[in-house]
């Protein structure tokens, strides 16, 4: 069994760490102080422009978009050490596409739709959004009330959707609905393709989140929608989800090992060079311990995300496998940052080091794309349904 990257993956991910380095985290100190004066601590539509053009110059861009747009069709391990990579910093950037709608979209999109989004979506020309959860639903999309009927040659779609990223920014959102209650997420859930301003979309409202994010809850008032609109097979879009949620908790596993290094020379660099009652805090075996577990986890974390990511990339379920990641990397990442911030002391509740916005950023993490006790509690069912009839 052979662990290594080849010397293409390799190369690939040394090119994303100087990205990182030299383009983005030169930016951190002006988007947290930006953040710390009550401002965004998102990229400004400048500084997205920067970092993208760097990005194509580079070859950065459609990493994993199809070769017929223009694409360099990387599998889901390739990509894992780019996401690791690129999420050494506070900054939030990602080569465009979004990799998990990119790969639903790949799955399921016919001719026409292939044409009119796949493609300029793959070239980052377009940016999309995805539209799952419901107020009240929390993290089981089976029980979701959206209901989508076929009236003619129109899908009329009623309901609310909750929690949606970039729903102000997209221009077009995958949207699930229910096409056939009594089914549920074995036949019963439908994807349809819902362009930016279509009448009965309504954006109801703005909530603000931790770390300076922003979701939207969205309504379908009476929403019409052509019959191309339907995304794959009626009554089969819990699948295509599927693969989509599968490819984004492995993308989040690479998001927090990568985090989770940052924190961690972060502390290691401060713990040197700071002395408490005349000694170096590197020679507390507190901070010893802190470190020795971390960097243990951490290595345990990566062969685990590596190991999912083929298993993707082999056509295999690996939900059980995606939820450990998700389940993991968020918690290691959270316990890491919060032990840095520890170690830093004072300086590490300010909002000068990139300590507090990563760990605002992992907080929401550990509950998007299934809160931990949802995972918990699919990796127990796992484990335990060759014992207990029913699970």
């Amino acid at each position: 069994m052979d662990f290594s990257l080849t010397d293409e993956q390799q190369m690939l991910k040394d090119l994303c760490a100087r990205f990182r380095t030299d383009f983005v985290r030169p930016l951190e100190s002006k988007v947290l102080a930006r953040e710390a004066n009550g401002g965004s601590n998102s990229l400004t539509p400048e500084e997205q422009e920067y970092l993208d053009g760097r990005a194509k110059d580079l070859g950065l861009y459609g990493l994993d978009s199809p070769e017929e747009y223009g694409g360099a069709n990387l599998d889901c391990t390739t990509m894992v050490g780019v996401w690791e990579e690129l999420s050494q910093t506070c900054i939030e950037y990602t080569f465009p596409p979004d990799s998990p709608n990119l790969r639903m979209l790949i799955q399921t999109a016919n001719e026409e739709q292939r044409a009119k989004y796949l493609e300029p979506y793959s070239r980052g020309e377009l940016i999309s959004a995805i539209a799952i959860s419901e107020p009240g639903g929390g993290g089981d999309p089976a029980a979701m009330t959206a209901r989508a009927v076929l009236d003619g040659d129109e899908w009329v779609i009623n309901g609310r959707k909750i929690w949606i990223s970039k729903a102000d920014k997209a221009d077009f959102t995958i949207l699930m609905a229910s096409t056939n209650p009594a089914k549920g997420a074995r036949g019963g859930i439908s994807a349809f393709i819902v362009d930016r301003d279509t009448p009965g979309y309504i954006l109801q409202r703005r909530i603000p989140m931790l770390g300076g994010r922003t979701t939207h809850e969205i309504v379908m008032d009476n929403l019409r929608l052509p019959k191309s609109a339907l995304l794959g097979e009626e009554g089969n879009g819990f699948g295509p989800m599927q693969l989509r949620l599968n490819t984004r908790r492995v993308q989040m596993g690479a998001w927090c090992a990568g985090k989770t290094r940052y924190a961690l020379d972060l502390m290691k660099d401060w713990v040197k060079q700071r002395k408490t009652f005349g000694d170096l805090l590197a020679n507390r075996q507190a901070i010893q311990w802190w470190i020795a577990d971390a960097e243990m986890q951490l290595h345990a974390l990566r062969l685990m995300i590596y190991n999912t990511a083929d298993k993707v990339d082999r056509g295999e379920q690996a939900r059980t496998e995606c939820s450990m990641v998700k389940l993991m990397a968020t918690e290691l990442a959270w316990d890491t940052i919060d032990k840095a911030m520890q170690a830093h002391g004072g300086m590490g509740m300010t909002r000068e080091l990139p300590l507090a916005m990563m760990a605002n950023h992992v907080r929401l993490m550990r509950v998007y794309e299934g809160p931990s006790e949802v995972h918990r509690m699919l990796i127990a069912r796992h484990a335990l349904q060759d014992r207990i009839p029913g699970l």
